[in-house]
Parts: C-alpha cells; structure tokens; sequence
C-alpha cells in the first residue's frame, strides 16, 4: 500500500571522507558534521523547482538540471513517473566547496533521499543509489559511490563495483575516532584527478592492495594497531600532497600526537586521521590544525565517531 505524500520532509546529509588512504574510489565513511540540509515541500503548482539555496555564495544554479540535488531528484521522479506532482525544494549549504569532504555528494544523496520520503518512501536507500551516484556525476563527471554510498546508507562502505553500484557496509570498531581538519583553500575535484597517473608499478598495486585488504581485516576484528598499519596510499597522495601546503608536516604531527593513520580527505584539501578514542583525536585535529594556521591558512576541525546513520529525517509533516 502507497503511502501518503506529506507536506514537508527536511533532512540532513552528511560530510564524508572518501578513498580512505588505501582505497581510491572504492572506500569512504561518514561523518557527524559537517553537512547539508535540505527542505522538500508539496505545492499546489505541477513540477520540481528549487526556489532556494543558502550558504553557496550564489555559486550554485537554481535550474535543477543544474544542481546536483536537482538532478538526483529529478532522476527519482522520472524513475517513479511521478513528473507531475509539484514539489519546492530548499538547500542549505553547511559545508565548504571544494573540500575533499563530498559536498556536492551531500547534495545529490539529501535531494534524492528527501523527495523519496516525501512521497512515503517507494524506494529503499539502497534503490536510491543509482540516482545519487547520477547526481554526483552532474558536478564531477565521475562515476563513483565512495562518497554518496557512506552518505546514504551511513557507517563505512566498501564499493565492489562502482559499475554494478555493488556496495557494502564494513563494521565500525567501537572506539574509531574521525579526525578531520579543512585548511582554508580550494581543490577541485577535475584538477586533483588529472594530476593522478594513468599508470602505476605492478609492485605499488599489489602493495595497495594488501593495505586495502588489511584495512578492511582491521576493521572487522578491530585491530587497530592493523588498521594504522594499512591506512598508506602510495597512489594519490605522492601526487596530491603538493596541492595541500605543508602536508607532510601535518601528517607527521598527526602521526607524533597518536593518529593510526593519515591522509587526504577525498581529493583534499581536507586531510584526515583515524584514531582509537575522542581524546586522541581531538589532539591530532589540533596539531594538525596548528601547522596549517602557521603557514598561514584558517582551519576548521571536525571531531566524530564515524557516522553509521548518514542522511537522516530532522522534521516532517
């Protein structure tokens, strides 16, 4: 039985950490801040439209083909062949652009997931991926689920197949910490993939691989001295750290002040450690902090468990 369409849902969607270190495109986790929020209304006036977007410095296009909510949304409407139905939509940007921290994820996951529970949930989270990913793909033109699968079905995902949309949950060692810290500058996602090499040493993938492997047995069995052992990325980060001022410093202080690991958030600038406890994190996200404020750069820190929820209801009606 269908149910009811209501008259306001209003949602929050988190930030994300994609790659993870040893997984280009295929691991990310989420977070508990920062994220975006976005308002769905029924109206009595046929069509989707977004009549209102804060927070993005009027960078962000109404038009919803345009934006990446707009897009997954309407993806949503087509699949479901409810085009007609008149639906208004609000985005309030919470997260900087250009982050490393899937903003444009946040978007195209709380577009999507907001319209479906406004009209009573006909599809699961894990139906909605394909919309998402689309959505996503809008902003970067890449297709991939390693920051919109840990937005929308919350906790760490592992994408077998970026392809097949094939995405699992991984579980979350009860004492793993999140710290992350967003130097004050911009790196576009376009500009971070083409500085990556086409090619890579049969002798690096293979040790990318057993850091992945390791990291995921690490997971499972909490183990967290085998989780620091295998959060090394010896693809992206030799080539994006030097978009990221002082990086090598900042991951040694990390690593000095008790971080399992340390790495580039996505395709940065936001860096990010894993950590055993909220104490030792809020350390590393403090010293991390401090070399980027010496350079000098503003940074924000972000202090979380890793977020099993993802994009959730705040109010409906």
């Amino acid at each position: 039985m269908t149910k009811q369409i209501l008259q306001e849902v209003r949602v929050f969607s988190p930030a994300t950490v994609a790659n993870v270190a040893c997984g280009f495109d295929v691991l990310g986790f989420a977070i508990e801040l920062p994220g975006d929020e976005i308002i769905v209304r029924s109206s009595p006036q046929p069509g989707f439209r977004i009549t209102k977007i804060t927070g993005d410095d009027g960078r962000l296009p109404l038009d919803p083909k345009l934006n990446t909510a707009g897009v997954a949304a309407l993806d949503l409407l087509r699949h479901l062949g409810r085009t007609d139905l008149g639906i208004e939509m609000e985005i309030h940007k919470q997260m900087p652009f250009g982050s490393g921290l899937g903003s444009s994820a946040a978007s195209a996951v709380g577009g999507a997931f907001a319209v479906n529970q406004l009209l009573g949930e006909p599809l699961t989270r894990r139906q909605l991926l394909p919309f998402v990913v689309a959505g996503e793909a809008a902003a970067d033109g890449a297709w991939h689920a390693d920051n919109v699968g840990p937005c929308l079905l919350g906790g760490i995902t592992l994408i077998r197949s970026n392809a097949e949309l094939d995405v699992h949950n991984i579980p979350i060692p009860q004492n793993l910490w999140a710290a992350v810290v967003h130097p004050d500058i911009v790196v576009l996602t376009k500009v971070a993939r083409e500085i990556m090499p086409r090619h890579i040493q049969l002798e690096t993938s293979t040790q990318q691989s057993g850091n992945l492997g390791g990291l995921i047995c690490g997971l499972y069995q909490s183990d967290y001295a085998l989780i620091g052992r295998s959060v090394h990325d010896l693809i992206a980060e030799p080539h994006r750290q030097r978009l990221i001022p002082e990086f090598y410093r900042a991951k040694r202080e990390a690593l000095a002040a008790g971080a399992l690991g340390f790495s580039i958030s996505g395709a940065g600038p936001s860096v990010f450690a894993l950590c055993e406890g909220e104490a030792t994190a809020r350390q590393v996200a403090a010293a991390v902090a401090t070399v980027f404020e010496s350079v000098p750069i503003k940074a924000t820190q972000y202090v979380s468990r890793i977020n099993p929820q993802g994009v959730h209801v705040l109010s409906q009606k």
